[in-house]
This record gives C-alpha cells, structure tokens and sequence, in this order.
C-alpha cells in the first residue's frame, strides 16, 4: 500500500503545550548550568567564537544559542532514490520505515541459525528490502565480517546502492570513512552539489550520554553540515545506566544532548539539514540488558518526536525491534507494537525494522512480518474517509432493512480499496490446514525467497559500477592497518 497521509488520521499526542516548553526551558537550563563535554576542536571553537563558556573541554551553552540554532535549522528535508526520485519527506507526521545497521548476528532465514553476517547476507537483505513495499529505506543491517574491519561500512554502502535504488541510512565509522562514502555517493548522483541538492542518504551520529560529544562524532556531524547533507545525532542513552530510569528525566537529558549537537551543527553551516531525534531504552536491572522495546522505551521516544514537531524539525525514531532471540510470539508483539506507536505518534525517519535481542541480531523473517506491521498502520493512518461514495447512504437506502450487500455494485467497487495482507492468513481452518498449517515465520520464509528469486533491482550502469570499487580500492589503500 502506498503511504497515504489523510485529513481523516487519528491524531496522537502525549504531551500538552505547556509539557513540552518545561521540557524544552529544562533541557536549556542543564545546557546553561551542567553543560557538555566536547572533545573535538573544531565544535569547541565555533562554540567559544558564539559566545558560549568554554573551559577546556567543558562547554555551557546559552539558552540564546539554542533558540538561534532551532531557528536556523531547516524545517523539512526531502530524501531522494539513487534515481533521482523524491521518495521521503521528513516533516509534520509522516512516517517513512526502514532497517537498522550493525547487528553483530543475523538468523539465516534458510537454517535458522544464528550467525555472524557475510557479504552476501547484506546483499540479500538490500535486495529483499527493494522489493518489499512498505520499507522507504535501508541500513547495512548486519556488520560484514568478511572484509578487513576498516572498510564494512563502505563496502555494505557499495552493496547497498547495487541491490536497492531505495534512500538509505548510513553509518560511518570516521570522518575519513564519511568522505569516502559521500564522494560514491556523488558519483552516483552525478557530483558533490547534486548529492547536496538531492541526497540519497542521512547519516546516522550520535552523542556519547551522559552529556558528551566525542571527538569522532562532531567530527562527522561538522562535515554533515559542511556539505549540506542530512543527519540526526541521536542519543542512544540507556535509561537507569547512562541517562535517568524516569522517563521524563531521560528525555530532558537527550533533549540537551541533541541540542547541543545542534547548535555545533548550526554555527558550522546554519540552515544545513537536520533530523532531531533519540531512543531511551531503560535497562532492565534483573538481566541487566537494556529493554529496546519497552513501553517506557516507546513513551520517550514520542515524547522526543512530539519536541522535534514542537520545535518544528523532522524526527527521527525507532520500531519492529524486540528483545526476543528468535522470531516468535515475543518478537511479533513487540516489534508489531512499537510499529503502531512509531506511526500513531507521526516520527518521520523510523528505523531498526527486523532487530532481535536487543539490537544484536537481525531477522528478515521478522522484516517481512514488520513490513506487513507497516502496511496495516499505514491503512489505519489512512483514516476513515467521509466522502459520498464512503458514507454509501444512497446504497444503504436501496438495500433497506434485511437486504444484502454482497452482490452490489459499491462492495463491488470498493472491497479492494480495503487493506490486503501479504503474510498473514485468512483463510478458514480447513483452507489453512489443506495448504500446509504455515506458521507466519514459514510464510516470512517464503516471502522472502519469491522476492529473492523474482524481483527486478534497477541496475547500476558499468560505469558507475567501476567507479565506486575504484573509490573502494582507493580507500582500503588510505584505510586499512598494513
């Protein structure tokens, strides 16, 4: 189903006005009075030359500065395909989903066992996400292990754009790694002030909580601004451990966290594009693991997406993500659950789709069962529309008390503008027993190879093909430990 936005959506908000100023006057004070920690010199000087109180690496921020930088920072971002096409429009509550990166583990949807990720698992998740139709765009998903460690991310950024022409999320692991995949990125795209005008990617940052940026992510968040290109620097703060336990103090700690963030990234090129966003997974104090998808974990995310609407910038968020250490019931409740939130409560970027165990493992069974998630959010998004033809009271009067509907024209005409699954059944018992009594995980299994066996990448040019291992040659000379 195509993402429809509609006049007809139910709304969400789990704050009032006065809520979020306090949260926002709050998150300034701690930026006045406790401050940051910046171990990067360049953010230090733009923010001494701005008038902040810098001493050593210990920075307070005026709440003056702050206030300049939401001011300066754009208020939408478009995100295009490798094609050229605008595909994602970061603003008010549209909701745009996709994958996460890093996993160290991935289940083989073939074996089911889990394993450390190889190339070609990244090519098949690229390729699965291509062709499934509620997934607007995607990460590395797992971290390559067959490459020299220096280069999986530009090597998973290589194996992205061949086997998807979807917008991405990328990672970098330095501002050397950053300037490598951005100069692929422009000669797909046709150069640096195309790539700034049209970007295919966001960059994912983020702080170190409590309270401090490290030199290696200013460094990539300054170059982010540098060449106008689109990132969040998001917090991923585990509550009770490096931020809070309560929400409320978690989310004023990731507000100030961000912007601060903002601020550096401001005053380095007001107007470049950023996505505000955090995740706040409380640490569960009996395994000691962080809850990725508890409903404290959910209630602060809305909160830092409903301040980003607040303060009138795209968001940035989380769901389909779970605890589970395999595709079961566990991991369809809570990846199902934080889908319907991410899309009720209207963040714009959502990624981390097909996590298990706490980001630890990644699942395309579970991708596709998310991307069915997505699908019935986005119907339920839709709203009920109150238009003649909807209300049908013309038909209602024709077929009269005691009538049927079946045979008539309008059920005719309307019955497949209702949602349509993918994996999920609804046949009788008898119907699901004579074709096998497949589980949603079996029916995930083979989504996942008709589309692996059937479905069309558009394709990179030879050209272009040969230019980004060239890039990639290049860099495993400049990067890589001899």
């Amino acid at each position: 189903m195509t993402n429809v936005y509609s006049p007809y959506a139910p709304q969400f908000s789990l704050m009032s006005k006065n809520v979020l100023e306090e949260i926002h006057w709050n998150s300034c004070r701690l930026l006045e009075t406790v401050g940051v920690n910046v171990f990067n010199a360049e953010g230090l000087r733009l923010l001494k030359d701005a008038g902040a109180l810098v001493k050593g690496n210990h920075v307070r921020i005026p709440t003056g500065l702050v206030e300049w930088a939401l001011k300066a920072a754009p208020s939408r971002i478009t995100v295009y395909d490798r094609l050229g096409t605008p595909k994602m429009y970061l603003e008010g509550t549209k909701s745009y989903f996709g994958t996460g990166s890093d996993c160290p583990n991935i289940i083989d949807h073939q074996t089911g066992i889990r394993r450390k990720p190889v190339r070609e698992d990244i090519v098949l998740s690229a390729k699965l996400c291509d062709g499934l139709a509620n997934i607007d765009f995607l990460m590395s998903m797992g971290l390559i292990t067959d490459v020299p460690e220096e280069m999986a991310y530009l090597e998973q950024f290589n194996i992205m754009v061949n086997n998807s022409s979807k917008p991405m999320t990328i990672i970098a692991a330095d501002g050397k790694c950053l300037e490598y995949t951005i100069e692929m990125a422009s000669l797909l795209v046709g150069g640096q002030d195309e790539l700034s005008n049209k970007p295919i990617f966001v960059l994912y940052d983020e702080p170190s909580s409590p309270l401090q940026h490290s030199d290696t992510a200013v460094e990539k968040l300054l170059i982010m601004a540098e060449k106008k290109l689109p990132t969040n620097y998001s917090p991923g703060a585990m509550a009770g451990a490096t931020c809070p336990v309560t929400p409320a103090g978690a989310v004023i700690q990731a507000v100030s966290e961000i912007l601060s963030g903002l601020v550096m990234h401001q005053l380095k090129k007001p107007g470049a594009p950023f996505v505000f966003g955090a995740g706040m997974s409380p640490m569960d104090m009996g395994s000691m693991q962080p809850t990725y998808c508890a409903p404290e974990a959910m209630l602060t995310q809305a909160a830092v997406c409903q301040l980003a609407q607040y303060h009138n910038l795209p968001s940035w968020g989380f769901a389909g993500c779970s605890g589970s250490k395999t595709v079961d019931e566990q991991a369809a409740l809570e990846a199902g659950s934080f889908v319907f939130m991410a899309g009720i409560m209207g963040s714009n970027l959502v990624h981390d789709l097909g996590y298990l165990e706490f980001g630890l493992t990644f699942s395309n069974e579970l991708l596709v069962i998310c991307n069915e998630a997505v699908g019935q959010v986005r119907r339920i998004l839709g709203g009920v529309h109150m238009t003649p033809d909807q209300m049908a009271i013309d038909v209602i009067e024709k077929v009269g008390p005691g009538g049927n509907y079946l045979g008539h024209e309008h059920t005719f005409n309307n019955f497949r503008k209702n949602w349509q699954p993918d994996v999920t059944d609804r046949r009788s018992y008898e119907q699901w027993a004579d074709k096998g009594s497949t589980t949603m995980r079996q029916r995930a299994k083979d989504k996942i190879e008709h589309i692996i066996d059937t479905h069309k990448v558009t394709p990179l040019d030879d050209r272009t093909r040969q230019g980004l291992l060239d890039i990639l040659r290049e860099a495993e000379k400049d990067m890589v430990k001899k």
